[in-house]
C-alpha cells in the first residue's frame, strides 16, 4: 500500500496518508475540517534491488570492502615446526 501527499488549499496543511490504491482519496482536511484537500504527485521512492542479497553491506563502496577483507583473520592455521617446548610434534 502506498503512502499517498495530500495538501488542503484552505489552510495549506500538508500530511500524508497510508492508503491502498484503490481507496477514495481524502477530501477533508483534518487541521480546519474544510473539503478543500487535493491529492500531491510526488516521485514516490524508487526501490533498487540489485546484488546478490537486500542487506545494507552491498552496496558499501569499494574502499570499505578491501579494509574489511584486510581485517579478516586467515583461514588458514599456521604449520608447526617443532620448535617449542609445547609443540604436539615434539612430543
Amino acid at each position: 500500500m502506498p503512502t499517498y501527499e495530500y495538501e488542503c488549499s484552505a489552510c495549506g496543511h500538508q500530511f500524508e496518508k497510508f492508503q491502498a490504491m484503490n481507496d477514495q482519496p481524502i477530501r477533508k482536511c483534518p487541521a480546519c475540517g474544510k473539503k478543500k484537500v487535493q491529492r500531491m504527485i510526488s516521485g514516490g521512492a524508487g526501490v533498487l534491488f540489485k546484488g546478490s542479497g537486500f542487506y545494507q553491506t552491498d552496496y558499501r563502496s569499494q574502499g570499505y570492502r578491501e579494509s574489511a577483507k584486510k581485517d579478516k583473520a586467515p583461514t588458514s592455521t599456521p604449520t608447526c615446526s617443532g620448535a617449542c617446548d609445547s609443540c604436539p610434534a615434539k612430543n
